[in-house]
């Protein structure tokens, strides 16, 4: 017997029984022009703003405007540290020590800079391999640093791609082109949550596979961080990068997260481009003095960072402090079995979910692919007051977040689809609960 019913009444009691029900009055959601909530399920896409972070942008703009530059020492939170303030709540996020993590740049750029480090090139050993349908700007990243390594970009990539027929990659698979490839392959750089499928990958079985054939190993984890448990530093991994206004709610075009684990924390003589942020902080402002770099991930900064972009990353650090990731774990998987359940009722025949059905291989993502659908279905959604994200050609993207999407969101967008699918007429919210 399932641990889900349906009806509206189930999911109002959930949402009555839930303890982190709370924490949704602490964000702002976006309404429609009658000001009612929409129904927002993009939380991967970008994440909604804590109204508590007004507050804490507002407190620099003030300690600018009344201390200039002695803000760097006399500000309420000094900015010439202030990127040490979010490192133990984003090492607990990521499951990393705080010394393996750093807020800096931006994810692209963090993975540039990292792969300065860890992909290393030679005659013989120089292919780097990504998922077949790996986000375009890893792609695209890796592509130009083979380039620039005087590679070519097609033959220097090596996909890793699911069987036909099938959506999801198989670890045999990865298995099969590291025996066969491997002594050519310099670096694996997967994404831990596919953003398509939502797939979440086994970080420490591709490290291990990796690292087995003298592969260096990092990950793209956009999609992971917030959303899953990553446990970076259990995973061996060798670095990793995320961005934080996705489901870490951070806002639009954030700053970056970047991992580096610790056994490369004192290798001074590791390839890295540098910059002043990465020199001893205590001598820092001597200026004239040679290079003396700072151990760990903090050892990858280049530039003083933007302080108003990490006050927004405090606030919603904060929240997610307070909360503790291994309650967000309990809730997303809770929340995001509800959605499956009640998508599984629309039948086979219209839909296909094409995330893993098992709740330790996901985050709280769901990718719906709908059959003989065009994106004229995501059209009626949105009109319906549901906020998705359609990806061409066939498949409508969904996340039920668990810091402020309720199981009544989950059983409204259902709601919604279920109407859409029919191409029934009055498919607004409020219209339908009455039926």
């Amino acid at each position: 017997m399932s641990k889900y019913q349906l009806g509206l009444e189930f999911a109002k009691e959930q949402d009555k029984n839930d303890p982190l029900a709370v924490y949704r009055n602490q964000f702002h959601i976006p309404k429609d022009k009658n000001g009612n909530d929409l129904i927002y399920m993009t939380g991967n896409s970008l994440g909604l703003q804590p109204k508590q972070t007004k507050a804490y942008v507002n407190q620099e703009l003030e300690d600018w405007a009344n201390l200039g530059v002695e803000g760097h020492f006399e500000a309420k939170n000094p900015w010439l540290g202030y990127h040490e303030f979010l490192t133990n709540a984003m090492a607990k996020v990521v499951g990393a020590k705080p010394i393996e993590v750093v807020v800096m740049n931006t994810l692209t750029a963090n993975l540039h800079f990292l792969m300065v480090s860890f992909y290393q090139p030679t005659k013989k050993r120089y292919k780097i391999l990504i998922e077949s349908d790996a986000f375009p700007s890893d792609k695209y990243a890796v592509e130009s640093q083979l380039r620039h390594h005087g590679f070519d970009d097609k033959e220097g990539l090596v996909l890793w791609e699911p069987r036909k027929n099938e959506e999801l990659l198989n670890y045999e698979d990865l298995e099969t082109i590291l025996e066969e490839q491997g002594d050519e392959i310099a670096m694996l750089m997967i994404g831990g949550v596919n953003y398509y499928t939502g797939q979440f990958f086994d970080l420490k079985r591709i490290t291990q596979l990796g690292h087995k054939h003298g592969c260096t190993v990092g990950f793209d984890c956009a999609h992971g961080a917030g959303n899953v448990p990553l446990n970076l530093h259990d995973s061996g991994a060798d670095f990793a990068a995320w961005c934080t206004y996705k489901y870490l709610n951070s806002g639009p075009g954030s700053l970056a997260g970047c991992f580096v684990h610790e056994r490369h924390a004192h290798k001074k003589d590791l390839n890295r481009f540098t910059g002043w942020w990465s020199h001893n902080k205590n001598t820092r402002f001597n200026m004239r003095g040679e290079f003396d770099q700072i151990p760990g991930a903090e050892g990858w900064q280049l530039s003083n960072p933007p302080i108003l972009s990490m006050a927004a990353i405090k606030a919603s650090l904060d929240l997610f402090d307070e909360v503790g990731f291994k309650k967000l774990t309990e809730k997303s998987k809770k929340l995001t079995g509800y959605f499956e359940f009640l998508l599984k009722q629309l039948g086979n025949d219209t839909i296909k979910i094409i995330t893993p059905s098992n709740p330790d291989e996901r985050g709280c993502q769901l990718s719906i692919q709908v059959k003989n659908a065009d994106k004229s279905l995501h059209t009626k959604l949105t009109e319906a007051g549901v906020i998705s994200d359609w990806r061409e050609p066939d498949v409508i993207r969904c996340a039920p977040v668990p810091l402020y999407n309720s199981f009544e969101d989950v059983y409204k967008v259902v709601k919604n689809l279920s109407l859409a699918l029919s191409e029934g007429e009055g498919t607004h919210t409020e219209q339908n609960d009455k039926k």
